[in-house]
């Protein structure tokens, strides 16, 4: 347990977002710690002269960068173009003028779709430059992976403190469950749910369900962020997952044992699978700062329905 945090001004883009609020409340627990989460009608943070702007008001010393365009493959499909652009806008020029303003440090947060689409499993941070990533989400990937290339340059010519770190698919209690835009598990655990109340006999699942993916626990996953802010200053990307892979057709049948839904899981072969395999190789990040997920899948998934069962009722008012 870090005791003290080192940086006291603390800004957190995305940080009203599904992971933000897990690392502003985890950041909360430090007395003297004060956390800025400019909101994006407030800062738009592809635009340079906002990023000036939240620079100048807010003052910050560190900054974890987590805010992105982001989405399942469906909707990574019909917005290449955007999620290229936005992402690739807000890291380039957020770093820039993190180093003109004088920012101590950045914590860029990458995404596991950086990798190849063909990687050995586990993946290990070394592997990230041994081909194209996946296509479906290529551009998402490539624009965040241009924060490494950044991070390391400034290191080299600037001396400036940037990491990468690079995520795996994240779940959890307040997750987005709008199917049009949500990755595998919120749409699952969606799907089964509502399936079973209106006594739909069958659900419809993208893919062969022979892909398979590894997943954090947002609360981890936050854990994980924080612990690399304050103590790891070093240009290697670092992995940050659980080190558990399973198949997305067991993880539908885990989905629906858990949700209580009883009926048929119909595979839309039609549909993309994404990536082939995902699993991580997490030692590097025990290493170099003790990090290691602590939440197992089932009980992870357990909390995560046992909030969208709380909360399915404002979700679907709010029209998600």
């Amino acid at each position: 347990m870090i005791r003290t945090f080192p940086y006291k001004r603390i800004t957190v883009t995305g940080g009203a977002g599904f992971l933000g609020r897990f690392v502003c409340e985890q950041l909360s627990i430090f007395d003297d710690v004060e956390v800025f989460v400019p909101r994006s009608r407030d800062y738009d943070l592809i635009e340079k002269a906002d990023i000036v702007r939240l620079l100048g008001d807010a003052r910050p010393n560190l900054i974890i960068h987590l805010a992105a365009v982001v989405g399942g493959i469906g909707h990574n499909q019909k917005n290449p173009g955007k999620f290229f652009y936005d992402n690739l806008m807000m890291g380039v020029q957020l770093i820039e003028q993190s180093r003109l303003h004088g920012v101590s440090k950045f914590v860029a947060i990458g995404t596991v779709c950086s990798y190849p689409k063909f990687t050995s499993v586990p993946f290990t941070e070394d592997d990230i430059w041994n081909g194209y990533p996946e296509e479906t989400n290529a551009p998402y990937g490539l624009a965040k992976k241009m924060m490494l290339v950044q991070s390391q340059a400034y290191r080299e010519q600037y001396g400036f403190n940037s990491i990468f770190l690079l995520p795996v698919n994240m779940y959890g209690p307040g997750d987005n469950f709008d199917l049009e835009t949500s990755h595998v598990i919120p749409a699952l655990i969606r799907k089964c749910v509502e399936a079973r109340l209106a006594g739909t006999s069958f659900i419809e699942v993208w893919g062969s369900g022979n892909a398979s993916r590894e997943f954090l626990y947002v609360e981890d996953c936050a854990s994980g962020i924080i612990k690399a802010a304050a103590g790891y200053d070093d240009k290697e990307p670092v992995n940050l997952g659980s080190g558990t892979e399973i198949t997305i057709k067991d993880l539908a049948e885990l989905i629906a044992r858990l949700t209580s839904f009883k009926g048929q899981i119909r595979w839309r072969s039609d549909k993309p699978d994404g990536q082939p395999r995902r699993r991580l190789d997490t030692s590097r990040a025990l290493e170099r700062f003790g990090f290691q997920a602590s939440t197992s899948l089932e009980e992870g998934l357990r909390r995560t329905i046992a909030w969208y069962e709380d909360n399915r009722k404002a979700l679907t008012h709010a029209g998600d």
